[in-house]
């Protein structure tokens, strides 16, 4: 078997790594930047701690700041209207995975103009350009976006979260700066954080892992499991650098495998009552994990000796009991939700929501095949 592995063009690591926005942009003689951001971003004074680098370089930018949680296709619209009307040649992300996967759509849509329907890139595009150049500076760690060949548009007309594939749209420079996440409100701090051990867990025991994803899914689960709580609870400075390298180190890990049906039924949710994507996937995920565990318990003891359990000497269901049950009492830890029901899901929508998780594109990556009854019966199980 042959594996691909596509990694950003550069990225900087630790606080007030910021500071390199400026400098990437002079050295690859680009002249004028979109900064695709959110309002709270904004507001909280986050962004002018990177635009205030664009100030004192001179470097010309004009302010996107319409992104909002599970991203709309009219939104990404909107963007590109923009960046053409202003004749930009670089895209500067700061923000969550929202709007990192704002600006990828942004750029691809820039450089392969047949795609401004947005639609269209909708699964595996078949784009023919490299995206406009992307820096890209997450604010919260989690969605890895700033590493990965993925982002995430909702399409309002079908009600459906699309799953865009394409390895033209990897941003050319990561900045990964710790400083930038550690506003949080704790619980995006908790969410978001749940979200990067999804990626790292799911993307361990995909169909598609092998051997380097591996290491890097291995190392991201241990980090995550000894820090998130120390950083989304008591804003321990050391816990939330290790957080924040532990979501890259996860993106590099399942942008290269992709993941499985924890994503799927939480796009669903996303799409139908725009449920924030970190607290679906972390409400879901001992569930899933619970119905998978039968086909790879080994993979199972792995993860938990990443944990740092004890996992000697266990059958293979205490074993997928032991890692489960550590998962959910990390989630309680962190004031995460656990039913459907507590966060407003109707319990007749279920079907609904399991026929189109069916059909995303992340199911076939699940190591356990399944069927629209399987999903339907997860959900039930996380319902109350």
């Amino acid at each position: 078997m042959i594996n691909r592995i596509i990694l950003n063009e550069t990225s900087y690591f630790g606080r007030g790594a910021r500071e390199n926005v400026a400098t990437e942009i002079k050295s690859r003689n680009l002249k004028k930047a979109l900064v695709v951001t959110d309002n709270g971003i904004v507001k909280s004074g986050v962004l002018k701690m990177v635009t205030d680098h664009l100030d004192k370089d001179s470097i010309e930018y004009i302010l996107f700041d319409k992104v909002k949680p599970n991203p709309t296709v009219s939104i990404v619209k909107e963007g590109v209207e923009l960046a053409k009307r202003e004749t930009v040649d670089v895209i500067v992300a700061v923000g969550g995975g929202s709007s990192i996967d704002t600006a990828k759509a942004i750029g691809i849509i820039l450089a392969n103009p047949e795609f401004s329907d947005v639609v269209s890139l909708d699964g595996v595009a078949n784009t023919k350009n490299k995206s406009y150049p992307i820096i890209a500076l997450p604010t919260t760690a989690g969605t890895a976006a700033e590493v990965t060949i993925n982002y995430v548009i909702t399409d309002e007309a079908r009600v459906k979260k699309m799953v865009c594939v394409d390895a033209h749209d990897i941003p050319v420079v990561a900045i990964i700066d710790p400083e930038l996440m550690e506003g949080m409100p704790q619980a995006i701090a908790a969410s978001t954080g749940m979200d990067a051990l999804t990626h790292a867990m799911e993307g361990y025991i995909t169909k598609a892992a092998w051997l380097i994803p591996d290491m890097f899914h291995l190392n991201s689960m241990a980090l995550l499991y000894k820090n998130l709580e120390k950083a989304a609870n008591n804003k321990d400075k050391a816990a939330i650098d290790n957080v924040a390298y532990a979501q890259y180190i996860a993106g590099m890990g399942f942008s290269n495998v992709g993941l499985g049906i924890v994503h799927s039924m939480a796009h669903s949710l996303g799409a139908y009552f725009d449920t924030p994507h970190g607290v679906a996937n972390a409400l879901l995920l001992p569930h899933v994990l619970k119905f998978n565990g039968v086909v790879c318990p080994e993979l199972y003891k792995n993860m938990g000796n990443a944990f740092g359990l004890n996992m000697e000497g266990l059958t293979d269901e205490e074993i997928v009991d032991k890692v489960v049950t550590a998962v959910k009492e990390l989630s309680k830890k962190l004031n995460i939700p656990q039913t459907l029901q507590e966060i407003g899901i109707p319990e007749e929508m279920l079907p609904t929501l399991a026929k189109q998780a069916i059909n995303d594109a992340c199911t076939p990556g699940n190591p356990r095949d399944v069927t629209v009854d399987d999903i339907i019966k997860i959900y039930q199980e996380a319902y109350k």
